[in-house]
């Protein structure tokens, strides 16, 4: 059967289909001003009169425009503020919760993202170790140093947990791929959470195997480090899919049915 074809109402003319509103086209300059760093993370806008002449609009048009960058979480109003919005420049975390809510929707478990994160992160390691910056290699030893810390003061405690998940996150921050960062950021909360549950889990039913998979954690950490200050890409890549893999037995341990929509909640 033929699909239907759609009836044109009656009574309509191309006069429906018109130009941008002036506060669309306002939106889209501010915006742009936002994304190409004119107008930078934490400035203040100039106060309505300031802008609306400036632009040359009136102030239905620039609070409507100043609406639709809120709402796309570009910029902060605080009503009753004497300071104008105050810019917010997005980070990963402004997909995040949206794609963990989709991969809630869409069913999907926990081992499915374990998976998909093989495919970033042994790519991030392999930029990492290319580039074999100083910042990169700082960065990374931080964030071990950090980690063993907090294994010095609670190896049971939800921050351990936040402490692996960080190191993995540096991994691809310090990878200069801007949209690996992203993409890595659209699964970093689900994989954080779980790390804290798991890490908080697995200790109280065994705590001497936990320990273990520490000091193995932590030893892999160093060999990446080791791997990315010699410039050794390709064996950082391999390597650190070969940790990875292992890894993702350890954090599905009892969580084999585990759905993102329970790490969520």
């Amino acid at each position: 059967m033929a699909a239907p074809v759609f009836s044109l109402p009656e009574g309509r003319s191309g006069a429906d289909v018109r130009s941008p509103k002036t506060a669309e086209l306002l939106t889209r300059r501010l915006r742009r001003m936002i994304v190409t760093g004119e107008l930078r993370d934490g400035d203040y806008l100039p106060r309505e009169a300031e802008l609306m002449a400036h632009f040359g609009v009136s102030r239905p048009t620039l609070r409507e425009a100043v609406r639709v960058l809120e709402a796309e979480s570009l910029v902060e109003v605080r009503r009753g503020s004497r300071t104008g919005a105050r810019i917010r420049v997005p980070g990963p975390e402004m997909v995040a919760r949206p794609a963990g809510l989709l991969l809630a929707v869409a069913g999907t478990t926990l081992g499915e993202v374990l998976i998909a994160r093989l495919g970033i992160e042994p790519l991030a390691a392999w930029l990492v170790a290319d580039r074999g910056s100083d910042d990169a290699i700082e960065a990374l030893v931080a964030a071990l140093d950090d980690l063993t810390a907090k294994l010095a003061q609670d190896v049971s405690g939800a921050a351990v947990g936040a402490g692996f998940a960080r190191f993995h996150e540096v991994v691809v921050e310090q990878s200069g791929n801007r949209a690996l960062v992203v993409t890595a950021g659209m699964i970093q909360e689900i994989l954080a959470r779980h790390m804290a549950t798991a890490t908080r889990t697995h200790y109280e039913s065994e705590p001497d195997e936990v320990q273990l998979q520490y000091r193995r954690a932590v030893r892999a950490y160093e060999k990446l480090i080791s791997l990315v200050r010699a410039g050794e890409a390709d064996e950082a890549e391999r390597f650190w899919r070969r940790h990875l893999i292992s890894a993702n037995e350890s954090l599905l341990r009892g969580f084999d049915a585990a759905g993102v929509i329970d790490i969520l909640e």
